[in-house]
């Protein structure tokens, strides 16, 4: 049975599940690539000569699906990305290095994302938001779409004997096994979501509003503020708090040896629920650091108020070539 289904429908099921996963629903694609693949080394006669096409359907519907959320990123920008963390399972702080990890390696880094946890979800769209060129966009992405679909299907003709074996047994089963793996799924996702619950509750701490500091700013009290934003953040928002300074939650020493511990500080980042810039306040209050407050909303919540920013310097995104850089049109 399972045969003649993957035979007749094998390729618009691939199709239909490599497009939805690429769209962002909680379905996962590559057990699909694995099964045809397996299917195919046991069957190549009927399932086999259905592998190269596969393949292609494959890449088309990631492309499709990639190519949705970099237009996303192109036409809303940082938006987009705040859109992804608030919906994202993944916790707050792995998108923030996932942003750096694109600003490290470019928009080359497609070729490879689909291939590492939550680094595809924020390095499509930021691909979108740093203006890089959709003819290299759809390049690099059809290589990594290539790879990825490839190994799935390799995978599968690899082990197509222990598959099988596999498939054998959820028969005998029956509904119980694919219970199971509803199960396993519904508790992965509940996993993920108490983790990161469990993060934002471990920094929870004392906020500072943005009308607050506007007041001690006001008084000549201005505390020292830092932007520990992410450099790519920085460029899809090229604008600072007045008088903030630079700073990487990674990197204390420098701040530990030249303020005194009483010293007021503040910091801001752009994640959702102030995730670095807490952990950072909790990193300085262990140090010693006895008033130091996260922006409850950073640099977003401040410029909504009305409140004054200065512009930063406009640069090019890191490791992308200029001439894979198009204007954003206005």
């Amino acid at each position: 049975m399972l045969h003649d289904l993957v035979a007749q429908y094998g390729p618009a099921l691939v199709f239909i599940n490599v497009l939805a996963a690429a769209l962002g629903l909680p379905v996962p694609a590559m057990p699909s690539l694995v099964l045809f693949g397996a299917m195919a080394a046991m069957h190549p006669g009927s399932v086999g000569t259905q592998l190269l096409p596969v393949l292609v359907l494959s890449i088309f519907a990631t492309l499709i699906g990639d190519s949705a959320w970099y237009l996303a990123g192109r036409i809303y920008g940082g938006n987009t990305l705040k859109t992804i963390c608030r919906l994202s399972l993944s916790r707050d702080t792995c998108v923030k290095k996932t942003e750096r990890f694109f600003g490290r390696w470019g928009v080359r880094v497609l070729a490879v994302a689909k291939f590492v946890p939550g680094l595809s979800i924020v390095s499509i769209p930021m691909a979108g938001a740093m203006g890089t060129r959709y003819r290299t966009f759809l390049t690099y992405d059809g290589v990594g779409a290539a790879l990825w679909s490839g190994t799935g299907l390799i995978i599968g003709a690899l082990f197509a004997r222990q598959i099988d074996m596999l498939f054998a047994i959820a028969g005998r089963l029956g509904r119980t096994a694919a219970l199971v793996v509803v199960a396993l799924l519904v508790l992965y996702a509940v996993y993920r979501w108490i983790r990161r619950r469990q993060l934002i509750a471990k920094l929870a701490s004392a906020r500072i509003e943005v009308d607050e500091l506007a007041k001690l700013f006001a008084a000549g009290e201005a505390p020292v503020v830092f932007d520990i934003r992410s450099q790519e953040k920085r460029k899809l928002d090229p604008f600072v708090i007045p008088g903030a300074q630079f700073a990487d939650e990674r990197q204390l020493d420098a701040i530990v040896a030249t303020y005194p511990h009483d010293q007021k500080l503040v910091i801001y980042c752009s994640c959702p629920n102030e995730i670095s810039a807490a952990w950072m306040a909790k990193q300085l209050n262990e140090a010693g650091f006895s008033d130091v407050l996260p922006l409850r909303g950073g640099m977003e919540a401040w410029r909504d108020s009305g409140k004054p920013v200065d512009s930063l310097p406009a640069m090019p995104p890191p490791e992308v070539a200029v001439d894979d850089i198009a204007p954003k049109a206005v």
